[in-house]
């Protein structure tokens, strides 16, 4: 029901900002359109870095397609292996400035590698009989046309095909040759699921690329690599690490949802994004982990497998797909068709519980999915529980009925053994949310904020829309129930644009830090602070516990936020997507 419900909000409100003039067709990459629909009903997706300098590695074109043909390149391999990871995607990157530019395909454009046999063509075809969809890598980079000692793009070549000097090692000169390219791939295969564009390029800006291709071919999806364009559909977080716990990808990501966010990461545990010539690794808990953390979050997981020149995978690999395969098809129904909770599609809070317990939430319907990835030190999980009255809990994979209670805002599992050694799940069915204020009875006003994002936008029943600070601490909440009413605790949802831990002197956290919380009868007489602390640094939704008050008004000052001065984009600044009162704890629904 909750996703239903943002989809008609995402449209509804494309097409009113279309209708206002604000935007132009196609809508901005933060409201959804139809053509990203099957991407957001996916989870993951296989990432193939693929090309001339795959170990043992060739300069010569034809010999690398010889080599391919003669090693038996199938497309059906790939198609397999990516089902086996529950991917309905694949990701080509054969077009790789450090791979050495080759086209995986015939073109007419002469400058860099091209073969007359067509790779992407057969696995395009292949990809759409098992109803999964092929992405393209390009890139946009002329630094490394001589890696190795070897020129890889042909200036001479390009130069004669378009009448005039033309230097390809130049980013200016390789951005006309790679725009080139973009258009005759459109034009020869229609059922291509888009581009996955590795950064930008001045050339394709200023001859409007992006734009020219939704008009082309509006079922594309444009996705791109670490620099979070507005234009594109996606943003794609490259292989961060240094969170704790290390499975725990979303910690690192700094785009908010509606945004489609895709998490891409190597599944070897060393080596380069392609082969070379060795047989890694692959930690099954580190890649469980991410997979289901992402999943958590409603981020999607582009997982990259390093083929060899006839496509296989190394043997650590393939036994690693072979693992996924009957893994993932036992807990899939808390994978496949759903959302990630604690955020704007309501549910449970996610992250970190109790006794060193960590995992995440999905959500579908009424039905909430714990997996508990790290487990508790002790036999109990105590999980906030945001309002949901719960029905029943089971074990999904042994289908045990699992001893619980509900008290004081938590849901509470006992008697917990029998840990599954990567994720724990646990089918939690509810009888829907009780005890908050209706948003639409509640007026809040704050202290200082940017334009077009006012207090109200902080409890507006829209995701789409939210509080800005104006970077002004300390900032005022104030929230007016209309009369006097009981509160028992505020639940808020921060904007998930910003890593949840310091990074680096210039990626930090944007959360609330220290707080105070006060009542009032009038709105203008405050008291001193109900209660006062210090939120967590933590994705999804937060709670500030109240001793039950009676009261019309309510404040949330916000006097310190985590990042520091050396971030300064982020360091003050406050956003808050929703917040909400509750009235009372949640109660089981036996």
């Amino acid at each position: 029901m909750a996703d239903r419900f943002l989809r008609r909000l995402l449209v509804a409100g494309a097409t009113a900002l279309a209708v206002s003039g604000l935007i132009a067709a196609p809508a901005s990459a933060d409201l959804q359109k139809p053509s990203q629909q099957w991407l957001r009903d996916s989870q993951a997706g296989l990432f193939l870095h693929w090309g001339m300098r795959t170990s043992p590695g060739y300069t010569s074109c034809s010999a690398w397609e010889k080599a391919v043909t003669d090693g038996g390149w199938s497309p059906a391999y790939w198609v397999t292996e990516a089902e086996k990871l529950h991917a309905s995607y694949l990701v080509l990157a054969s077009f790789h400035s450090r791979l050495g530019y080759a086209r995986a395909w015939p073109s007419k454009i002469p400058g860099s590698c091209t073969t007359r046999r067509d790779f992407l063509g057969e696995l395009v075809a292949a990809a759409k009989a098992r109803g999964l969809k092929v992405i393209l890598y390009m890139t946009n980079d002329a630094q490394w046309h001589d890696e190795g000692g070897h020129e890889w793009l042909d200036s001479a070549g390009y130069s004669k095909y378009k009448g005039k000097d033309v230097d390809l090692d130049s980013q200016n000169g390789f951005g006309q040759f790679s725009y080139d390219n973009f258009f005759e791939v459109m034009k020869n295969y229609p059922d291509l699921g888009g581009f996955w564009i590795d950064n930008d390029n001045a050339y394709w800006e200023s001859h409007d690329l992006y734009r020219q291709i939704y008009q082309q071919r509006p079922d594309y999806l444009l996705s791109n690599n670490n620099e979070d364009t507005p234009i594109m559909d996606t943003i794609s977080n490259e292989q961060k690490t240094g969170m704790t716990p290390s499975y725990d990808y979303p910690q690192a990501t700094y785009t908010a949802m509606p945004r489609l966010t895709e998490a891409c990461f190597k599944l070897p545990d060393t080596g380069s994004w392609w082969y070379g010539g060795s047989n890694p690794a692959v930690n099954k808990m580190l890649n469980v982990g991410r997979l289901v953390t992402n999943s958590g979050s409603s981020i999607k997981s582009l997982m990259a497998e390093t083929a060899m020149v006839n496509g296989r995978f190394p043997a650590n690999q393939e036994a690693f797909n072979n693992f996924a395969d009957t893994y993932l098809d036992r807990i899939w129904e808390s994978l496949g068709g759903t959302e990630g909770a604690g955020y704007l599609y309501g549910g449970m809070q996610p992250g970190f519980w109790n006794d060193g317990a960590h995992g995440v939430i999905t959500i579908k319907g009424d039905t909430q999915y714990v997996h508990v990835l790290t487990r508790p030190s002790g036999s109990t999980l105590k999980i906030r529980d945001n309002g949901y009255r719960v029905r029943r809990v089971t074990n999904l994979r042994t289908g045990a009925a699992i001893a619980f209670g509900q008290g004081g805002g938590s849901l509470t599992l006992t008697g917990l053994s029998g840990w599954d050694t990567y994720d724990t799940v646990f089918e939690v069915e509810t009888a829907g949310r009780t005890g908050t204020h209706d948003p639409k009875t509640v007026t809040i006003e704050a202290s200082a904020s940017a334009s077009g994002h006012s207090g109200q936008s902080a409890s507006d029943g829209s995701y789409l829309t939210y509080f800005d600070n104006n970077k002004t601490l300390p900032v005022n909440l104030d929230y007016d129930l209309g009369a006097a009413k009981k509160v028992q605790y505020l639940g808020i949802n921060q904007r998930e644009d910003s890593v949840s831990y310091a990074r680096s002197d210039t990626e930090q956290s944007a959360r609330i830090k220290a707080y105070h919380v006060f009542v009032s009868a009038d709105g203008k007489n405050w008291g001193s602070a109900v209660k006062s602390g210090t939120l967590p640094s933590h994705r999804g939704v937060q709670f500030v516990d109240l001793a039950a008050v009676t009261a019309r008004y309510v404040r949330l000052q916000v006097t310190s936020t985590y990042a520091a001065s050396s971030d300064s984009s982020r360091y003050k600044r406050l956003r808050i997507d929703e917040t909400w009162l509750g009235s009372d704890y949640a109660t089981a629904a036996r």
